[in-house]
């Protein structure tokens, strides 16, 4: 039954809206930020660098972006900013000793946790998950984060 001409469609049936705009999930992409490397996607592995910006790289990402010079080769908006390895500084980044992600092997049966980080504060002990700010030095690369910073108050490296 039905289209025997006995149903008369309304105009919301017919006639379709503007789209929902999609939200972005704010979760999602900080552990974005803090898990893959800006410049090539990839899953962040040491040697990380980050620039003046705070965006955290791969350090092969960078030699190879860096080298690439072809004319066809568009810049990369995540790296524009960064035309020599100068410009970069090698993090010293402490590991979280409770992190279990790559350690694990998965079944699909075991909840992943995002919030859980791969690099902690030495000072404090804050996972480096983006809800916290973190800040490095520039001459040395040590990474802390911006509350260990309030509580040191000094101008050097505590290592």
């Amino acid at each position: 039954m039905g289209c025997d001409g006995g149903t008369i469609p309304k105009r919301h049936e017919l006639v379709k809206g503007p789209r929902k705009v999609e939200k972005v999930d704010k979760n999602a992409e900080l552990v974005a930020r803090w898990n893959y490397c800006a410049l090539s996607q990839e899953k962040l592995c040491r040697p990380i660098v980050a620039c003046e910006l705070g965006r955290l790289y791969n350090k092969d990402a960078v030699i190879e972006f860096l080298l690439d010079k072809s004319a066809d080769k568009t810049p990369m908006e995540a790296a524009s900013h960064i035309k020599s390895i100068k410009n970069v500084t090698e993090l010293n980044l402490a590991d979280n000793p409770a992190w279990s992600g790559d350690k694990e092997s998965i079944k699909g049966d075991k909840y992943d946790d995002i919030q859980s980080a791969r690099f902690i504060c030495p000072v404090v002990g804050l996972e480096m998950n983006g809800r916290h700010r973190f800040c490095f030095l520039r001459n040395c690369g040590c990474v802390f984060s911006e509350r260990a910073l309030k509580e040191i108050k000094s101008e050097v490296c505590h290592k």
